[in-house]
């Protein structure tokens, strides 16, 4: 970790004079000695929190200019200062925000350069703060860049997004710098021009840098995603590289710029994303600036401390206070501008290096040319896939028309199982057969075996007999009885022999003819039970399709329920979105509605929010209740977005606009609930339920305010007799004040002489002409007033005007009200002067109020008039008049008040010193009661002012 060294005094204070030299009050572009110094400062310091404590003391919020140029010196120090510059600078974001808070207030001149520059310097604060691995000079190798999008598309995809924002910054702040000073005289030629192109050369080294890499990352995005997905991006891109080449165009052709900044050319269209082998044709646009002339023997100086004269040796120390430099200073000096230079070189040598790496990276591009020709083909494949992909959306898009076949061969099917079932039991039932008759065939078989046996075992012991007998024969020849009985067995025993050999021929007859038959059976069995198992095979194969074929639809249908139930859902939220954004909307503030209909649109509100409660309920325990869902959600959306829009419209009609206000308030409340429970409708979140009762409850307190509304309404619908009576009373008001001065005026003149008589006579005269000038100025008011009325009520009556425009109506009333207060205090006032129980400062006031009435009566009048109105004209007329009365009463009071002062001057030749002293002192406890009573009364009159703007603001 490198050690922090503290500046020196020294260079404290040089540092202090170099960034009050560089943000001083005067137009003209800041010098780069100035911000070099800072630059190195922060260096010296390794951070940026010395700048800062000398930056916030400058008059930042008081001077355009200063504003201005802190915003381009601290662009400059955030991109070239010491890397820890930027995270010290975080913490001042907050007074950042604040300061373009405070100019954008400023419409003309500096002041929406200093917004923008402000919310760029903000952007690039927060671009670093998310990518802390880019220095602020935005330079980083391919390499580099590579390691920090850490080969995540999500991290290109967000840095991308990220740096077009940056670039949006960059082109408005240029953008409005360019408009400026065509609405200006100033050119790139004065000073003035030079103050306000300077900062655009950082903003080009910046702009080339994001094109660069957007570039860049633009093409690793399109190699890993779907052209669609990025279609915002490309038109994005497109649009601020057309602008950029405006920028670069603009800076090339003012003269400014000629010997500060090169500015590369950029194609004629910008890069084909679409295509990967253009990346190897893309050229990474750099920007030369010129050699940075090196530090003058000033600034080297200032970078050395020699605050430290106290250890110097009194030589030295004299050399040094007679302005010459020490060896030991001068070596120091050398040794610094030894390792300055030395820094130049390496860097010189790292800019080599970069060139290499460039050859290296084109060589790379060569092959990756060959590589990309491979991925063409894949490319090619990709497409094919895509378009399968395409035919399979169809066909998946097409199930639907497909579901009711689907069910009527579902149908087809179960019958053809039925079928099959009932072929299954009646082969079944014939193979049953088949094996008891071939049980009966073997138990015959086995008799016909017996009996072939015991055939077999008398033929045999016939020809065993009939051997004997053939031996015996020769032993009984002699013995003929004997033999011819013996031929004659013989002849019976061979008889036996033919009967027993044909019976055993037809017994193998038969075995042959019941084996023959045996065989024929279990063959026919053989394939009974064959085609049984073909069957089964069939059967549970179908069985095994229709429960696929049911579960596919059942899925199918669920998904397509669920889709359906999420779009609903979106349109519900977009319908709500669209209420609390029409309730803003300034046209809305003509709409009017009665808060009687209003109150009608409670009951079903709340029952649909019921419905809502119960259809939730049934689908979190059903998914397959989603339609009821579906239906109550948009029902309630539509119904309460309505209601608010409602609601909106019947705060235009009251006259309490605190009430008013605070409908509208809670009506966005309840939308922005309506909104969450709507989102949590979305995810199934298990709170749905309370927040649904919020919506109820929030949407209960807006009826009530809707009540109290509507309770107070009655003002309103009387308001239009109202603004008559008050006209009238106004006028009557005014003409009885003419005739009681009129009448005052005459008994003065019967009555008074002398100074008093002419005193009463100017003040009677004034207010005569002042009430003169009102009377005018009334009766202009009110052929303004119906001329407004004629040209605004349409078919309605003139009450229905005023009362469909109360508020104008109600400050009509009170500007009638103020002249009739006026006009009765000024003849009260006139009236206590002339009987001599007055002062001439209440004629003064009342004179001023009246005045002030008046012009309130004026703007009540003007407010609805057409521009071009002759009785528009002739009101402003008419109110100049009444100034000029005005005033001509105030002169009048004052100048009468200085006849009676003079008059009345006190005679002091016959006072005797001690007479003379104690009315001195007698008058200086008269002028510090009179300053105390003035101190009281002005308290009092400020209180007064304060409880009747709290009455005004009550009543209203």
């Amino acid at each position: 970790m490198t050690s922090v060294v503290p500046l020196t005094d020294k260079q404290l204070h040089q540092l202090s004079i170099s960034i009050g030299k560089a943000v001083n009050p005067t137009e003209t572009p800041v010098k780069e000695k100035h911000v070099r110094s800072a630059i190195i400062g922060t260096h010296q310091e390794k951070g940026g929190m010395i700048f800062w404590t000398y930056m916030l003391r400058q008059p930042l919020q008081e001077n355009q200019i200063v504003a201005w140029k802190f915003c381009h010196v601290l662009h400059k120090i955030l991109r070239e200062g010491h890397e820890k510059v930027i995270p010290d600078s975080q913490r001042y974001r907050k007074r950042l925000e604040d300061l373009g808070k405070l100019w954008q207030h400023l419409r003309e001149g500096y002041g929406p350069l200093i917004q923008l520059y402000i919310r760029l310097l903000i952007t690039k604060l927060d671009f670093h703060k998310r990518n802390p691995r880019i220095p602020g000079n935005l330079q980083v190798t391919p390499e580099e860049l590579e390691s920090i999008g850490e080969n995540d598309i999500n991290v290109y995809f967000q840095m991308s997004v990220e740096m077009f924002d940056y670039m949006d910054d960059i082109l408005n702040l240029q953008r409005t710098v360019t408009t400026s000073l065509k609405n200006t005289p100033s050119n790139s030629m004065t000073v003035s021009g030079q103050c306000r192109l300077a900062p655009l050369i950082p903003c080009v080294l910046d702009a080339s840098q994001l094109y660069d890499y957007c570039v860049k990352i633009l093409f690793k995005l399109h190699g890993a995603l779907p052209a669609d997905t990025l279609t915002g991006h490309r038109d994005r891109f497109s649009k601020q590289f057309q602008e950029l080449k405006k920028f670069y165009n603009t800076v090339k052709q003012r003269q400014y710029f000629k010997h500060l900044i090169t500015i590369p050319a950029l194609p004629e269209n910008p890069p084909n994303f679409l295509i990967q082998s253009e990346f190897r044709a893309y050229v990474t646009p750099i920007v030369v600036l010129p050699p940075e002339e090196s530090l003058d023997s000033e600034t080297v100086v200032d970078l050395i401390d020699t605050s430290d004269t106290n250890s110097l040796p009194g030589d030295q120390l004299d050399s040094t206070r007679n302005g010459s430099i020490s060896p030991d200073v001068i070596a120091e000096r050398e040794s610094l501008i030894n390792q300055l230079q030395q820094q130049i070189n390496r860097q010189r040598q790292e800019l080599h290096v970069l060139t290499d790496r460039q050859r290296i990276v084109g060589d790379l591009q060569t092959r990756l040319t060959q590589l990309e020709s491979d991925l063409l083909l894949k490319n090619n494949e990709i497409e094919q896939e895509k378009q399968v992909n395409q035919d399979f959306v169809k066909q998946k898009a097409d199930m639907m028309v497909k579901v009711h076949e689907g069910e009527e061969k579902y149908k087809i099917l179960q019958e053809k199982f039925q079928k099959l079932k009932d072929a299954y039991s009646k082969f079944r039932e014939e193979h049953i057969n088949l094996i008891r008759k071939k049980a009966e065939v073997d138990k015959q078989l086995g008799m016909l075996k017996m009996s072939q046996e015991q055939s077999e075992r008398r033929t045999l012991e016939a020809e065993r007999r009939l051997e004997e007998l053939i031996q015996g024969q020769a032993i009984t020849e002699q013995e003929a009885r004997k033999a011819v009985e013996a031929q004659h067995d013989l002849d019976d025993v061979k008889q036996q022999l033919n009967d027993a050999k044909t019976q055993n021929l037809a017994l193998i007859a038969k075995n042959d003819f019941i084996t023959s038959e045996k065989t024929a059976l279990e063959g026919d069995l053989h394939d009974l039970l064959a085609q049984k198992e073909e069957l089964d095979l069939k059967i549970e194969k179908l069985e095994v399709e229709a429960e696929r074929c049911r579960n596919e639809m059942n899925t199918y249908a669920d998904t397509m329920l669920h889709e359906l139930l999420l779009n609903c859902i979106s349109e519900a939220e977009d319908i709500m979105q669209y209420s609390l954004n029409a309730i803003d909307n300034p046209a809305m503030s003509d709409l009017t509605c009665t808060p009687q209909y209003l109150e009608k649109l409670a009951d079903h509100i709340l029952k649909l929010l019921d419905n809502l409660d119960a259809a939730y309920t049934g689908y979190v325990c059903d998914t397959t209740n989603g339609k009821v869902l579906i239906k109550s959600a948009i029902h309630v959306a539509y119904i309460l977005g309505l209601y608010i829009i409602h609601a909106k419209s019947t705060s235009n009609t009251t006259s309490n606009i605190a009430l008013g206000d605070k409908l509208i308030d809670e009506c966005k409340q309840l939308g922005l609930q309506s909104l969450t429970m709507f989102n949590h409708i979305r995810e199934k979140s298990p709170v749905t339920v309370g927040q649904i009762n919020e919506v109820k409850q929030q949407f209960k307190k807006v009826c009530e305010l809707a009540t109290t509304l509507s309770n107070g309404q009655g003002t309103v619908e009387v308001i239009g007799d109202l603004v008559e009576m008050e006209l009238l009373s106004m006028d009557k008001a005014i003409e009885e004040a003419a005739n009681r001065i009129q009448d005052m005026l005459e008994k003065s003149r019967a009555a008074d002489s002398g100074l008093k008589l002419e005193v009463n006579g100017k003040i009677l005269d004034s207010c005569t002409e002042l009430m003169k000038c009102i009377r005018k100025l009334v009766k202009k008011s009110r052929l303004l007033q119906a001329e407004i009325v004629e040209q605004g009520k349409g078919t309605a009556s003139a009450t229905e005007f005023y009362k469909r425009n109360h508020q104008w109506s109600e400050g009509l009333i009170s500007a009638a009200k103020a002249v009739a207060m006026g006009a009765n205090l000024l003849l009260e006032a006139a009236d206590k002067v002339v009987s001599g129980n007055g002062k001439f400062e209440q004629l003064v006031v009342a004179s001023q109020g009246i005045a002030a009435s008046t012009a309130q009566l004026v703007v009540a009048s003007r407010v609805k008039a057409n521009r071009n109105s002759s009785n528009l004209s002739a009101l402003s007329e008419a109110s100049r008049d009444v100034t000029q009365a005005t005033g001509s009463v105030v002169a009048t009071a004052k100048n009468c008040s200085q006849l009676v002062e003079e008059n009345d001057d006190l005679d002091v030749s016959g006072l005797t010193l001690h007479q003379a002293k104690r009315l001195e002192m007698e008058a200086q406890v008269r002028v510090l009661e009179l300053e105390q009573a003035l101190e009281t009364e002005r308290l009092r009159l400020a209180a007064l002012r304060r409880y009747h703007y709290q009455l005004e603001g009550e009543k209203e």
